[in-house]
């Protein structure tokens, strides 16, 4: 799954699990009320919701942290290799880099592993340092951070 988002910094959030663990994490989000031929048929939108609040969820806190605010773009479901998955989002934007932080959830007692990974250009990547650091020394003064 995949968000974009746009702040003091900007890139795209994806949320990576293996195309065999999509239906164990649908039947564990959809749970037992679901029919199991029902499963394929929602996998969609149960993958894109899935990766709408895990995402939701780790960007919401980083905004929060930094007393700052993000606009996101609606979840969209990717399935491919790498190549498709790291895709930039506009030619525009060029070669950037990856930070990856490897999730493992534990859902209905399944045991569902992933990634989550954040793609920024270099210019994002060097204003989110900045931000990083200034939370770090606690020094978050809204009026003297980048991007405002």
């Amino acid at each position: 799954m995949s968000q974009d988002f746009a702040g003091p910094f900007s890139g795209r959030a994806l949320l990576i699990f293996p195309a065999s663990s999509s239906l164990s994490l649908v039947r564990a989000v959809a749970g037992s009320a679901v029919a199991e031929n029902d499963i394929e048929s929602m996998e969609e939108e149960a993958l894109a919701e899935t990766g709408n609040v895990v995402l939701n969820g780790c960007l919401a806190s980083m905004a929060n942290m930094l007393k700052q605010k993000f606009s996101l773009s609606l979840p969209k479901v990717i399935r491919g290799d790498g190549l498709l998955l790291f895709e930039a989002p506009t030619p525009e934007a060029g070669v950037g880099m990856v930070l990856f932080l490897y999730i493992n959830f534990t859902l209905s007692g399944r045991n569902i592993r992933g990634y989550i990974a954040m793609m920024m250009d270099l210019p994002s990547i060097s204003s989110c340092g900045t931000w990083s650091t200034r939370l770090s020394n606690g020094s978050l003064d809204r009026t003297t951070l980048p991007g405002r």
